[in-house]
């Protein structure tokens, strides 16, 4: 018998699958039906081990929803003409050789610090989420919304996690491993939130562990679309706004919900009991004293509350969600977390956020690039100050670039979806330093030189973390899955 405070439900015989079901796949404690059958099984190969193997002991994934511009970011074009390389120029950074966009001073002066590829490559020019955070072959629009469809492979941080689990067997962590910032994608716009990063066909165990952000943004954002004007988090909060744990609204926890927990706990060993006496039992045990110890804990929660830095730290950073929320995940990965993704997500409407179709220049020079310029370089400073960089991986990722010819129809310009060749910037965790990787045409709209798959980038994050990119995991049927589908480790990437 299940009691919720006097409600019941009655077991028939034993636990069964449909009660699981029905009580919502043990949610509550970060459990998914699969947990509790039986854990699925890990292949891993021994890896042909280089120097750099395992460097990385955390990574902190900076995911850029909508995806920002190679021209303006990491592959100018000065010598195009004005429909091309627009109306920002080129700047020299700190390595000789490489230049960057002019709006990227503070990158410049660190570039020596950082890997960049030119030469990203496919051929899907949408939102492919999962395309660009998983193994999954193709982007399929159909399910790009619906993150528990059985078809959708899982996140990078969640197979870290996965990997990790089996590594320690199943030993309860102190700290969530795999932590997303700083708040679920799509919740804070108007369509239904994306697939990528989640759990998956491992569970929803696997999920990244939420934080949440409820407070409004400080100061109005650059137009999306005419007329279209409000206050975006990610350009300005205010000090004493917070990121929460969950869906609470402060960090002061509910002694009720917690008993209520606690009690549900109790009984799910009653009823595990009633299953069958072997390793999986053990693992569903072991899967209930984490979730419970991360409920009671507070390192997470001090961890994530980043006014406890100095008012110079937080300046430094930048008083934006995304300033805060990457000064929290370096908090998170000092406090011993494995895996923390912050998310700059579109926010009020979907066309938003890098996803500049309309007023480009406005919202480049007056907001994306002047925040992710002060925050990133104060990251990966603050890393190497803390003796943190060479041991944290830092992936800048998105789902594709931009057209190389300039819509000078919409207010304020655009540039839309391309996928043919766009650039990214990685750092630390055995990442090469002032190093540039790959070449394009004269318009930065075809790879001339070095392509590169985001399947390599994941199979490289892999790698670095101490994670054979051939190894496997067992899909929902048991058969085998390759981690990153055709991504192989790209040598190019590393120190």
């Amino acid at each position: 018998m299940l009691r919720l405070f006097g409600n019941r439900k009655e077991l028939c015989d034993g636990l069964t699958r449909r009660d699981l079901l029905h009580i919502g796949g043990l949610g509550a404690f970060g459990l998914a039906l699969h947990d509790v059958l039986g854990p699925r099984q890990a292949q891993a190969r021994p890896a042909n081990l280089g120097p750099e193997f395992g460097q990385a002991k955390s990574c902190i994934l900076i995911y850029k929803y909508g995806s920002p511009p190679q021209h303006e970011t990491f592959d100018p074009k000065p010598l195009a003409p004005a429909e091309i390389q627009g109306e920002m120029k080129a700047i020299p950074t700190s390595v000789p050789g490489i230049h960057i966009g002019d709006h990227l001073p503070r990158i410049a002066r660190i570039m020596d610090r950082l890997t960049v590829v030119r030469s990203l490559t496919h051929r899907f020019p949408l939102h492919g989420t999962v395309y660009a955070l998983t193994g999954i072959s193709e982007v399929d629009t159909r399910i790009e919304s619906q993150p528990r469809n059985p078809r959708q492979w899982p996140f990078i941080g969640s197979l870290v996690d996965y990997f990790e689990d089996r590594r320690t067997g199943g030993r309860p962590s102190e700290m969530p491993r795999n932590i997303a910032v700083p708040f679920p994608m799509g919740s804070k716009n108007e369509i239904p939130p994306l697939a990528g990063p989640y759990g998956a066909m491992l569970g929803m165990r696997y999920d990244p562990t939420y934080t949440n952000f409820t407070a409004e943004g400080a100061t109005n954002a650059p137009e999306i679309v005419s007329g279209r004007v409000f206050k975006d988090p990610f350009l300005g909060i205010r000090p004493t706004d917070r990121l929460q744990f969950g869906e609470a609204a402060n960090q002061e926890r509910d002694s009720a919900r917690l008993e209520l927990r606690r009690s549900l706990l109790a009984q799910f060993n009653h009823a595990r009991r009633n299953l069958d006496a072997n390793e999986r039992t053990q693992t569903f045990t072991q899967q209930q004293q984490m979730a419970f110890s991360l409920l009671t804990s507070g390192k997470m929660h001090g961890a994530l509350d980043f006014s406890r830095e100095s008012t110079q730290i937080r300046d430094v950073y930048g008083m934006t969600l995304f300033g805060q929320s990457c000064l929290a995940a370096r908090r998170l990965i000092e406090a011993g977390a494995k895996f923390v993704t912050v998310i700059w997500d579109a926010y009020g409407l979907n066309a938003g956020s890098w996803d500049t179709h309309h007023n480009h220049y406005g919202r480049l020079k007056d907001f994306l690039l002047p925040v992710f310029d002060q925050t990133f370089s104060a990251l990966i400073l603050d890393l190497e100050q803390r003796g943190l960089l060479d041991e944290t991986m830092v992936l800048v990722l998105s789902e594709h670039g931009s057209t190389p010819q300039i819509d000078s129809r919409p207010r304020g310009a655009g540039r839309h979806h391309w996928s043919r060749a766009y650039s990214q910037v990685y750092a630390g965790g055995g990442m090469g330093k002032g190093n540039l990787v790959g070449r394009t045409d004269r318009h930065a709209g075809d790879v001339e030189e070095t392509p590169i798959s985001p399947k390599d980038i994941l199979a490289t994050a892999f790698y670095l973390m101490g994670i054979d990119p051939e190894s496997t995991f067992s899909g929902p049927t048991g058969k085998p899955m390759p981690l990153t589908g055709t991504g192989v480790l790209r040598r190019e990437l590393l120190g």
